[in-house]
Parts: structure tokens; C-alpha cells; sequence
């Protein structure tokens, strides 16, 4: 474990005092003396320690004994920070402190401003690592970028489709979603991918028909770009396989196929329009993402809340990427991500949320900035792929 970072100690607690002349020198390192400070005050002030009363005689004999509180045994923890990204090493001893210990983000989080971005477990250490202002790891349309099954959306967060699959989005009106996902297009556009558009309400992401083909918002033509992608899927699944050179546990990237993406503006919509025919849909859905990850296929839904009802028999856990944009309610984040113990903490910023990418991590999440008159239509219209 070498190379973990500044060991925090019990004095640690006056540091920002004690470093003074370094700080004032060199004052970017205040906000990690800081840090320390905070940390090692936190561990002593929730008495995660062990202390003992000490007895001792001053210069005064006559004035008696006195005592006071000595540390014994203070935990072993590594603090260290580079390019806006906190890491902090903990030794688990296995004493009467370590469920504390094991479960620091819900203090380390507020206490930092920070936000988790891995929990990881090794043999004698827990390493978390936390993002610094997660504002700052904002990246723009152009920094979006696909790359060997990865899509890149802010500086420390991917979605990684090839292993991760399938994406729910879930925001009210105005949250950003619409953009988002007119974002996801753009950055998919410019690869070998193969993409359907699907908009129930007739509105943004319907104006991609004049640009691009597979866009739909009718009824029947929805109902028929479904059948058709499962049934796609379903091909592809025996066709791989009579690949010469398929090997078993291959994917479609390592036989040289193109990704298919089937994107959905307005799910809820486009289920409650369908009526009792939304059962057969949901069963497709159901069966795409259960099988789609192999051969390329994958979902992006969007959606105002994701209602159990129109995502049965667990197919909603089966959407690794999961982003909760704008407010909502406590209810709202316990359908999207379950039961987490988490305190969400909404702002008044366009296109921020929360996401977790596939870890069970919940992280705070900012979209892609998009410049002020930005056209999508002629971004996406304008790939050569198109015409």
C-alpha cells in the first residue's frame, strides 16, 4: 500500500494553525490541510479513539495531581488529493470502530463537499475515493466522446455500455433531460452505432426525422421499430454464433458489429398510449435487456417517474446507468435507485442530478454544457454518415 497519501494523526486537529508560514507561502495547500484538519477532528469528536486519564504532577506539588485525557490508539488513515480527486486510505483492525470506519461517506461527503466516486476493498484497507467539487468535472458537448465501449460524460464518469448496459433517465419538465439525450445522440452519431429515436409526445427529439432515418412518434411506427429491434436482436444472437471466428464469451465488438441503440424520449408515454397492448411491448423490453448486452443491443429510457408498472418483474434493475435529473421527490430517488441510505440535496443548476453508473455509488452528476443557441439539428445532420 504504498504511496497512500499523508498519514492523519491526533494532532492533525490544529494543523492549519501548526502550518501556518507553509500555508501562507504556498496557500493552494490549505484546502488539503484543511481536509486533514477536519478528518482528524471528526475521528476525535465522535470518540473513534481510544483515550485514557493520565495523572501528573506540575511544578506546584502542593497544588496536587491533575489529569487529563491522553490518545492511546488513534486509526490509521492516508489522506491524499490529486486533480480534484480525494483518496483516503482506512486500516481496518477489525475493532469496535470499524463499522464506523466503514462507512464514511455519509459524513466525509458533507463534511468535505465532495461526493463518492468508488468504494473499494482490500485485503486490511478500505480506499474510498471522493470527487472535490464535482461542479468542476463538468465537461462540454464536445468533450463527449464514445470510445471501446465507453461513452465519457463528466471528467471521472463513464457509462460503459459494453459491460454496464442499458440507461434510465428519469426528470421532470425542465430538469435538462431532452438535452441530455440530444447530447447522447450527437456523441453516438459520430460512431459506426445504429440508431432508433422514439418520441410518443411529438416534440425535440421528433424534429431528428429531417436529419437522420429511424426517428418515429406515430403509434404504429413505434409499435413496429420495437418488433423490429428485438427481432434484430434476436438474429444477431444466432448469427454470432456461426461466426468463424466466434469464441464462446465474445461480444459484438470483438467480431467487428456496430452497437444498436434504441432511445426512448417519454417511455411511461409511450406505454400508456399503447393501453393493454403495452404488455407485449414491456415483454420485449424485458427480454432486450436481459440479452441485449452480447450482441450490441441497448436501451436508453427516458422518463418523468420509472413506475414499477411499466417496468415489471425486476427489468428495471437490469438498467445499470441510472441518472435522476432535476428535483424529486424521496419517493422518485427510491424508485430510481432503491434503498439508499443517502441525503439528496437539490440546486437550482440546469441539467444536475444524481447518477449511479453501475457501482450501487450514488454520485452527484452534471450534464454536458451545451452552448446558448446550439444547434442540434445541423450538428447531427451535418455527420457524413447520414448522407
Amino acid at each position: 500500500m504504498r504511496g497512500k497519501g499523508k498519514r492523519i494523526r491526533p494532532w492533525d486537529k490544529h494543523l492549519i494553525l501548526r502550518r501556518l508560514p507553509v500555508i501562507l507561502c504556498r496557500p493552494r495547500r490549505y484546502k488539503q490541510y484543511a481536509h486533514r484538519q477536519a478528518i482528524a477532528r471528526m475521528i476525535i469528536d465522535n470518540g473513534w479513539c481510544e483515550t485514557e486519564n493520565v495523572k501528573s504532577v506540575g511544578w506546584f506539588k502542593d497544588l496536587g495531581k491533575s489529569s487529563k485525557t491522553k490518545i492511546v490508539s488513534f486509526p490509521k488513515l492516508w489522506y491524499r488529493m490529486e486533480k480534484g480527486v480525494i483518496t483516503l486510505t482506512v486500516k481496518i483492525i477489525m475493532d469496535k470502530h470499524q463499522r464506523q470506519l466503514a462507512d464514511l461517506e455519509s459524513k466525509i461527503e458533507p463534511g468535505l463537499f465532495c461526493e463518492t466516486i468508488s468504494k473499494d476493498y482490500c485485503e486490511g484497507y478500505i480506499i474510498y475515493k471522493f470527487l472535490y467539487d464535482a461542479q468542476r468535472a463538468r465537461i462540454t458537448i464536445d468533450d463527449v466522446v464514445v470510445k471501446d465501449g465507453e461513452l465519457k460524460l463528466m471528467q471521472h464518469i463513464l457509462w460503459k455500455f459494453d459491460t454496464l448496459p442499458h440507461m434510465l433517465i428519469a426528470g421532470g419538465t425542465g430538469s435538462g433531460k431532452t438535452y441530455f439525450l440530444l447530447t447522447l445522440i450527437h456523441a453516438l452519431a459520430k460512431t459506426n452505432a445504429v440508431l432508433y429515436v422514439l418520441d410518443p409526445k411529438n416534440a425535440d427529439l421528433a424534429d431528428l426525422v429531417n436529419v437522420m432515418p429511424n426517428v418515429h412518434s406515430a403509434k404504429d411506427e413505434m409499435v413496429a421499430c420495437l418488433e423490429q429491434f428485438y427481432d434484430d436482436m434476436m438474429t444477431r444472437n444466432v448469427a454470432m454464433k456461426q461466426m468463424p471466428n466466434y469464441k464462446t464469451g465474445q461480444n459484438y465488438a470483438a467480431l467487428g458489429l456496430p452497437a444498436h441503440f434504441l432511445i426512448f424520449d417519454e417511455y411511461v408515454a409511450f406505454m400508456e398510449m399503447l393501453g393493454r397492448k403495452s404488455v407485449e411491448a414491456m415483454d420485449k423490453i424485458k427480454q432486450i435487456v436481459m440479452l441485449g448486452r452480447q450482441s450490441g443491443f441497448f436501451l436508453i429510457l427516458a422518463c418523468q417517474r420509472p413506475d414499477a408498472k411499466y417496468l415489471q418483474d425486476g427489468a428495471r434493475d437490469q438498467f445499470n446507468f441510472r441518472l435522476a435529473l432535476g428535483r424529486m421527490s424521496e419517493h422518485g430517488y427510491g424508485m430510481m435507485f432503491g434503498d439508499v441510505r443517502r441525503d439528496f440535496f437539490p440546486k437550482t443548476i440546469n441539467g444536475r442530478g444524481y447518477v449511479d453508473v453501475g457501482e450501487n455509488i450514488i454520485s452527484e452528476f452534471y450534464t454536458p454544457l451545451v452552448p446558448r443557441g446550439y444547434d442540434f439539428l445541423e450538428a447531427i445532420g451535418g455527420e457524413k454518415r447520414w448522407k
